[in-house]
């Protein structure tokens, strides 16, 4: 396992997340997945995976935060592949609290951590000790409005290539009055153009119709934002690949994530493109809410 083309994926984060679904989806694509796997036997995995041919160029490994020693032990496992010349990534699931509340009702089982406690205990217990792990995580995806089949198309669409160069850009409109994507690593605020909302021909639209792409293009200040944003996103991105982060989530809010957030984020994922050294797709959270 001395080669530095060998993928290792360690797939984590909340319980109730969609961590089984995500291990599926990479089992689909050909890597050799393990789950709940103590964090302490990543490196005897891996090497037994290079030792007898499982696969070692795409290996994955699903863990939990059940070990008391999780953090320290997850985080020397990682050092300990990395000095070996193996390239880790990590992948971080995460849902809102009252989703997985419901998720873990409908299955009538306890949280992991509850104990004797509510399962928001076991939540809130969860998320404090991942709080290090996400925030080191490669990829953060919050699952909380995402369906088994779309979580699966998430897994696919950012393993599914392994060899297709540069940074893998998500650029997802959203509404505020819906709350901030928590997994968004750059946030641009559209609520300063004029809402086509209050527009009576517009307001049943939304911002992949042309009419409404056209009203907000061409207000004051939506090009020039568009522009200032493209270099910055261009000059993060060098960075991003020079720290070895392959992926990165783009959101572009207005009020309902309905019109101008949705013609902004296709016009930047257009203008990503065209610049080339990414991959990018555009999504849209909230269209359809209102």
């Amino acid at each position: 396992m001395n080669d530095r083309e060998t993928a290792f994926v360690i797939v984590t984060g909340m319980s109730g997340a969609g961590r089984s679904t995500a291990a599926k989806a990479l089992e689909d694509l050909g890597w050799f997945v393990i789950d709940n796997l103590p964090p302490g036997l990543l490196f005897a995995m891996a090497e037994e995976a290079g030792r007898v041919k499982l696969a070692a160029d795409k290996v994955a490994a699903v863990v939990d935060v059940r070990s008391l020693a999780f953090t320290t032990d997850l985080n020397a496992a990682i050092e300990e592949l990395d000095g070996r010349g193996v390239a880790v990534r990590v992948v971080f699931l995460e849902a809102s609290d009252e989703e997985l509340v419901r998720r873990f009702e409908n299955v009538r089982r306890p949280h992991p951590l509850q104990a004797e406690g509510r399962l928001v205990d076991g939540i809130a217990r969860e998320r404090g000790i991942l709080r290090e792990v996400r925030a080191n995580a490669d990829l953060v995806i919050d699952t909380s409005n995402l369906n088994v089949h779309e979580l699966r198309g998430k897994i696919v669409a950012f393993f599914g290539g392994e060899d297709r160069p540069g940074l893998r850009v998500n650029v997802v409109s959203f509404g505020y009055k819906y709350g901030l994507p928590v997994d968004a690593d750059l946030v641009v605020d559209c609520r300063f153009l004029p809402n086509p909302h209050w527009v009576p021909e517009l307001r049943p639209l939304n911002g992949l119709d042309a009419s409404v792409r056209d009203y907000v293009l061409n207000q004051s200040g939506a090009k020039e934002l568009l522009d200032a944003y493209e270099e910055v996103v261009g000059i993060i991105a060098a960075g991003y690949t020079r720290e070895g982060k392959s992926y990165a989530t783009l959101a572009v809010g207005c009020t309902g994530g309905k019109h101008r957030s949705v013609a902004m984020a296709e016009q930047l994922g257009g203008r990503l493109r065209d610049r080339g050294g990414m991959e990018v797709q555009v999504s849209h959270r909230d269209v359809g809410r209102e």
